[in-house]
């Protein structure tokens, strides 16, 4: 009973004793129009850095049709394996003989080996809990006099959950003022308060739902050892702080958590809700981020049309982009950036050629076998054949195998990348980049094209990434641009790149500032975590909208070779 004499035990328990007394969160892109980029080697080929000027291979294959709603994690301790599963213990992991215990451990032992007791459990909990009460001889939340004052904390810091954007109710929490008859009884309560610990360490770490069962989402949080949790909480001084340590430590999750508490606050006060809901989606969303996001990261946050180059927690630059429309969405996830490649090749992505570049081919209108060639030299666009350049009209585009054909855009003022893109290899084969559609930059929602986001000054970004990472003076930077082709330059230390979906931020002064919901994700997260659909009225109250909701829509037929080459091609640019 973490050393403490029984005399001082009972001293701290009076008062309980008294009171109790008294008051009793992939298809590819051949066959699906979203995964766009499956097969784009732009986004995974050969580093330019080794290979300058040849043309990358193929990538991985994108993931499944971010259009398409899969079913949301129900709003339960989703990341845990099946209630009532045996966790298997190799016999070299076999748990080394329990030291002798109080009869309270004892009796812990004993239920936790009960297959009745163990069905609606975890068996990472159970397994976690025999292998820490198996190794020690008190019990840490019981006395004779029910629970010690360090469970009364623990009991009632779980108790405030929603003020963490979590859900008291979510937690089957004993009474902190029980007083057991019973060693068999404070045994059953030292495991069911170990049991809520668990849990609530869980969902302070996005537990409450599988982040990549959602639409458009690839994240997978990350959980403290059961083992761990328990093993620091029993030694932690204070167990109410160390819960509350649990939270993501990010300056932004600490900013929503205060305006959570202002709103709640507010409302408890009889004024309207003030954005609460989304304050609470945007609290899990962080919940979901890597723990370390770098000592040097890129933040491109999808409702904002922003880029941030952070260094230190501070922003040193940033930079409006533009995003997937909502067809082609732009996924959500955080990658390393590898290498930046300068005045680039292009890889004509899969989803193009089966949308815009096969039908013109296939559709006659001249050539050897009465292919509409034209397209191609319109758009300045190589075809290769395993590898190898070869004469468009010499191929029967109606039975070729269009698994060997690939086509390419040299370096130009007209390739569709423009002067810059940045590599950070990922499944979907999205990869940040320069276009030369510069009106789409003016617009105040920039949702258009393809998957991969755009940026506006791209020799900028790489100019301070490059300095950052390996002290890149500018004149060289101002070298590749100028004379570059398809250069790249290898990143010597790790700088993530995070693709993000916050509809919410908080500024340093405590205003809570709301962006459009462009790909309609926050009701899934809603519905994920709380069990409900986002209202209206709880998502757009008191908060400075920056831009309007944009409604999915279906591709319009493609104008491919409708537009002058300068224009690149016309909504189908990635």
């Amino acid at each position: 009973m973490r050393g403490r004499s029984l005399i001082a035990a009972l001293v701290a328990a009076a008062p309980v004793f008294l009171f109790g007394a008294l008051t009793c969160p992939p298809a590819l892109a051949q066959d699906n129009p979203a995964a766009e980029e499956a097969n784009d080697p732009n986004a995974g080929g050969p580093d330019p850095a080794d290979q300058q000027a040849a043309t990358p291979d193929a990538a991985t294959p994108a993931s499944a049709d971010p259009s398409v709603e899969p079913a949301a994690a129900p709003a339960d301790d989703a990341n845990q394996p099946p209630a009532g599963a045996e966790a298997a213990v190799p016999p070299e992991a076999a748990l080394p003989p329990p030291v002798e215990g109080s009869p309270v451990v004892t009796s812990i032992r004993a239920k936790l080996a009960d297959p009745a007791f163990r069905k609606n459990a975890s068996s990472d909990d159970l397994a976690a809990l025999e292998a820490f009460y198996g190794a020690r001889s008190e019990a840490i939340w019981m006395t004779d006099m029910g629970f010690s004052s360090e469970a009364q904390a623990a009991i009632d810091e779980m108790l405030k959950a929603d003020d963490w954007g979590l859900s008291s109710a979510a937690f089957d929490l004993p009474s902190a003022g029980d007083l057991p008859d019973s060693v068999d009884e404070q045994a059953l309560g030292e495991i069911k308060l170990d049991l809520v610990i668990l849990k609530y360490a869980r969902y302070a770490r996005g537990g409450r739902t599988d982040p990549d069962k959602l639409k458009n989402v690839d994240m997978t949080p990350t959980f403290r050892d059961p083992k761990i949790v328990l093993a620091e909480i029993a030694d932690a001084p204070e167990p109410d702080v160390y819960l509350q340590s649990l939270h993501p430590k990010h300056e932004q999750f600490q900013r929503l958590h205060q305006a959570l508490l202002k709103a709640r606050a507010e409302s408890e006060a009889g004024a309207k809700p003030r954005n609460m809901q989304r304050i609470v989606v945007n609290m899990e969303r962080w919940r979901w981020m890597p723990e370390n996001l770098g000592e040097l990261y890129l933040q491109l946050n999808i409702p904002e049309f922003m880029m941030f180059v952070v260094k230190d927690g501070k922003t040193i630059q940033s930079e409006k982009i533009v995003v997937g429309k909502p067809v082609y969405a732009t996924p959500i996830f955080s990658a390393d950036l590898k290498s930046i490649v300068f005045n680039p090749e292009w890889t004509v992505p899969s989803t193009i050629i089966r949308e815009d570049l096969l039908p013109r081919l296939r559709g006659g209108g001249g050539g050897l076998f009465g292919s509409n060639t034209s397209i191609l030299k319109q758009h300045e666009l190589n075809v290769n054949y395993n590898g190898k350049r070869v004469d468009p009209s010499s191929i029967d585009w109606n039975r070729v195998n269009m698994g060997a054909i690939s086509f390419t855009q040299a370096p130009g003022p007209n390739n569709v990348l423009g002067k810059v893109k940045f590599l950070y290899p990922n499944r979907h084969s999205v990869y940040m980049h320069d276009t030369i559609k510069r009106d789409l930059l003016a617009r105040e929602v920039r949702a258009e094209g393809h998957h991969c986001p755009r940026v506006a000054n791209p020799g900028k970004v790489a100019a301070v990434v490059l300095a950052e990472d390996q002290g890149l003076p500018q004149a060289e930077i101002d070298k590749l641009l100028a004379k570059g082709y398809n250069s790249g330059v290898s990143l010597r230390h790790r700088v993530p790149v995070h693709t993000t979906y916050f509809t919410a931020v908080v500024d340093s002064e405590g205003k809570v500032q709301s962006f459009a919901d462009v790909y309609s994700l926050d009701a899934a997260v809603a519905a994920a975590i709380l069990g409900k659909e986002a209202k209206a009225e709880a998502v757009a109250d008191n908060v400075e909208v920056k831009a309007p909701e944009v409604k999915p829509k279906p591709p319009k037929p493609s104008t491919l070779g409708s537009t002058p080459p300068a224009s690149g091609f016309a909504g189908a640019a990635p």
